[in-house]
């Protein structure tokens, strides 16, 4: 599937997703993999799935928000320093550009992202 056209439905918790592992230097525990599909781009602002299996791994953010469709995950915010979250579906999350962030997660964690 491509990006949606006007007035096209797609289902977002059941889209089929490619996955591959994610880069070594990211991985901290296990061995996750990740999917992405982009749903649609408007002006320079991209909408899509994302999608992230079991295990431990650090990422530098973008400017986001998202929405947790399915799984379980803890985010720890290395730079800057917060106060850890647990994400679940119907979580719904902001990340700046540049944070530094750790997932922890436990059930694959599926999710929309307006970036």
């Amino acid at each position: 599937m491509s990006e949606l056209a006007a007035g096209e439905r797609a289902d977002a918790a059941a889209l089929p997703l490619v996955h591959s592992p994610l880069p070594s230097d990211e991985v901290i525990i296990g061995r996750p993999t990740a999917a992405t599909h982009t749903l649609a781009t408007l002006g320079e602002v991209e909408i899509g799935v994302w999608e992230m299996t079991p295990g431990t791994a650090s990422d530098t953010e973008v400017d986001e928000v998202f929405v947790v469709l399915s799984g379980h995950a803890r985010i720890e915010f290395v730079e800057p320093a917060l106060p850890p979250i647990e994400v679940d579906p119907g979580s719904v999350v902001r990340l700046a550009e540049g944070q530094r962030t750790v997932w922890t997660v436990t059930d694959t964690l599926r999710k929309i992202y307006i970036a």
